[in-house]
Order: C-alpha cells, then sequence, then structure tokens
C-alpha cells in the first residue's frame, strides 16, 4: 500500500537539485521543478508544469497542465534582481496559468493567498497582491503592481490596469476593462468598466445579514449622489454609518487610494 505522503516523481519530470520538496508531493510527467522552488505539503503538479525561480507554493495547491509558474517578469525594467512568488494553500491553479514574481520597483514580491482558484490561461503580473478565496475566471489579466481583496471575482477575460485595486467581496464582469479602483462589494461591468452596483448576490452567498446589505445599499445611494464631491459625500456616509463596519470599510478603501479615481456608476459625477 502506497503511503499518503510519500513524494511521487514521475521519471520524465525534472526536479533541480536545491528544490525543496514537502510530504506527499505529486510531480507528473514533463513538469520542471526549478533549484529555488518550495512546494509544500501534499501539492499536485498534474503535467506539463513549469516552476521557476524563487517561487513557495503552499500546501495542497494542485496545478494543471502547461502553467507557468515563477518565471521572470513581464516587465521591461526587470534586470534579473532576485524576487519572489508565493502562492498560498489549496490554489487551483488551471491549464496555461502564468504568475510571475515581483520587481525591485514593486517589493520585490508577488503573493497569491489561500484558497483562490485561477481558470484557464489567467495572468497575475509581478508585484501583484491576491488576497484569500479570490476567482479568476479564463483569461482574466491582472497587470502589475494591482491589489485584489478577499472574496473578490473576476469574470471571464476581465482586465485590470497597472496599480488597480479590486476591493473584497466585489465582482467585475466578463470582458470587463476596469482602469479605476473598484469598492468592497461592488460591481463593475463594461469597457471602460464603470460602477454597476453593489454584488448583492455575492453578500447574500457568504452569508451577510439582511441589515448588512441594507445598510451597504443606503450608503452606496448616499456615496454616490450627486450633491458634491467624492470626498465630501465620504465624510457625510463616515458620520452617518459611524456603527457599521461594512460600510467604513468601503469608506477606508477610498481614503487609502488617495488621488486614485474610483470606479463610479455612469450617472455619477467624477471622482473628484
Amino acid at each position: 500500500m502506497t503511503d499518503a505522503r510519500e513524494t511521487r516523481i514521475h521519471p520524465s519530470a525534472v526536479v533541480e537539485d536545491g528544490a525543496v520538496l514537502g510530504a506527499g508531493v505529486e510531480i507528473g510527467p514533463f513538469c520542471h521543478v526549478g533549484p529555488q522552488a518550495v512546494l509544500g505539503d501534499g501539492v499536485r503538479l498534474l503535467s506539463h508544469v513549469a516552476v521557476a525561480g524563487r517561487t513557495t507554493i503552499g500546501p495542497r495547491t494542485r496545478i494543471y497542465p502547461f502553467a507557468s509558474i515563477g518565471h521572470p517578469p513581464q516587465d521591461l525594467k526587470y534586470r534579473g534582481e532576485d524576487s519572489t512568488l508565493t502562492i498560498g494553500a489549496d490554489c487551483q491553479i488551471r491549464e496555461g496559468v502564468t504568475m510571475n514574481p515581483g520587481t525591485a520597483g514593486g517589493g520585490l514580491a508577488t503573493v497569491v493567498g489561500d484558497s483562490c482558484a485561477f481558470l484557464a490561461n489567467s495572468h497575475v503580473g509581478h508585484d501583484c497582491r491576491v488576497g484569500n478565496h479570490v476567482v479568476f475566471s479564463n483569461n482574466v489579466m491582472l497587470a502589475g503592481h494591482c491589489q485584489v481583496g478577499d472574496y473578490a471575482i473576476l469574470g471571464g477575460g476581465a482586465a485590470v490596469i497597472q496599480f488597480a485595486r479590486v476591493g473584497p467581496h466585489s465582482f467585475v464582469g466578463g470582458l470587463s476593462g476596469l482602469e479605476n479602483d473598484l469598492i468592497p462589494y461592488g460591481m463593475a461591468v463594461g469597457n471602460r468598466a464603470y460602477l454597476s452596483g453593489l454584488n448583492i448576490i455575492g453578500l447574500q452567498r457568504r452569508g451577510f445579514s439582511r441589515e448588512d446589505i441594507h445598510a451597504l445599499r443606503r450608503a452606496y445611494r448616499l456615496l454616490f449622489a450627486l450633491e458634491g464631491t467624492l470626498m465630501e459625500r465620504v465624510e457625510d456616509v463616515a458620520a452617518e454609518f459611524d456603527q457599521h463596519p461594512i460600510v467604513q470599510e468601503i469608506l477606508a478603501f477610498i481614503r487609502e487610494g488617495g488621488k486614485r479615481s474610483v470606479c463610479t456608476p455612469r450617472e455619477a459625477p467624477g471622482a473628484a
């Protein structure tokens, strides 16, 4: 009987000296694992997976054929500096996915959280920070230096511009081009993407109460009203909803962005 914690490497795979493999790792046919890679317990590379650079993959993460993980970033300023890619536990990385490590201009690190799903041919650019329980549908393109919060979902073919922030529990519709920050719990659609409302379905699926959703709806209407500037409305909403941590999370997100533009509804004024 085979020990479930036994490391298994297919004869056609190449695992270079120096690579660190945890218990129960499985490396399938025609995979290549570089000398600085670290694979946690129970990681599975199904076949034709290439893991390069200073890449760390968390326990039980599964990577499917033709994924390219940890190869040099697609940044013309990159000069070979030591940088890292860290992927959390229990992720699914499907066929053809690409993930790049960081650069000197972005802190030398790309970080992906736990329990994420990256569907076929999606891309995580250099110096990105992706939270936990995030879903990238097929062909999602995340440019460098982006931040994606916990439980965010990006629909198929969505593209996110460099340095953009996608808030927790938000949703980006398929084929959308997001060039501004998307607030937590928000929904963005279109090219260029605009804020189409709150991610109500996602909130309901994750067990948010009716009272929380009702408060978010009222705060949303006030926050994107026509009167005053966005920052004036932020302060008004902050005062009215000072006992609502979910609303305060949205306000903190906007404040932290400084002068960055925020994705707004089509009928709303600009984010001045």
